[in-house]
């Protein structure tokens, strides 16, 4: 019996956060920028866990005394990862509040999320927002990638970033979805809309800031470098479950000699 034919087009998986392209897994834009060296996580980690030493030592204290010292730096070792994992959680509240906004429906919000929409309200008022295409999958078949366009409007593609500030991946990240060859899901493959320019949009409790990103074929060119790197990287890892399966060998084996 013949193997089930792979079903065509792009197909998003919202729980992993995963893309199947005709059928195989591919690489999201985000994971593949994953492999760009980002040295300002680390300093912001060690700081998250040197601020909650120095603020509640007595609480550090009492941690090591009941639970003993492997607990507590377990404790302290997830705690930035906790932060980040809370701050992705709100933001895609605020991502899933903005995209039913945009299509035009009525939304409840949560009291935690208010400030957000506000500001992203007045965002869309101040800039006379006209969507052309909201939350959509976007993919390319000739580099191998997907990803999840927050808002194509007024000629423009835009991100929404509630994080602390917009860091230079938001570029690539950008030009990549734009340069993508087709947006759709199941085989619905449709052109995509033309693109002038890129922003990034930061939304915070206390309004937005609207910050152009570096947009053209150079840009998308240097991504392009970037995926490249990404495929390097995965090679050079290899399957962690199978020892030898990357640049690294498995552990050689001195034969005994008779």
């Amino acid at each position: 019996m013949s193997p089930k034919p792979a079903p065509p087009g792009l197909k998003f998986y919202p729980a992993s956060h995963r893309y199947k392209l005709d059928g195989q897994w591919v690489p999201g834009v985000t994971s593949i920028l994953g492999v760009i060296d980002k040295p300002a996580i680390v300093k912001w980690a060690v700081g998250q866990v040197a601020e909650f030493v120095a603020e509640q030592p007595s609480l550090v204290d009492l941690m090591n005394e009941h639970g003993g010292v492997a607990p507590t730096v377990n404790f302290l070792k997830a705690l930035p990862w906790q932060k980040r994992d809370d701050a992705g959680a709100r933001g895609t509240t605020f991502h899933d509040l903005a995209e039913r906004i945009l299509n035009g429906e009525s939304v409840e919000v949560p009291p935690e999320q208010v400030p957000l929409v506000e500001s992203a309200l007045k965002f869309m008022e101040d800039y006379d927002i006209e969507p052309t295409l909201v939350e959509v999958a976007v993919g390319s078949r000739e580099h191998q990638y997907a990803g999840k366009v927050d808002l194509f409007a007024n000629d423009a593609i835009w991100d929404w970033k509630s994080g602390k500030r917009i860091y230079p991946g938001a570029a690539f990240q950008l030009n990549a979805y734009a340069h993508a060859e087709f947006y759709g899901e199941d085989g619905d493959e449709r052109p995509l809309p033309p693109v002038k320019a890129a922003y990034g949009v930061h939304i915070h409790e206390e309004g937005y800031g609207v910050y152009p990103l570096e947009f053209g074929p150079h840009i998308f060119d240097e991504f392009v470098c970037i995926r490249r790197a990404y495929d390097i990287n995965k090679r050079a890892e290899g399957n962690w479950k199978v020892p030898g399966s990357g640049y690294v060998g498995a552990p050689h084996v001195k034969e005994e000699v008779a």
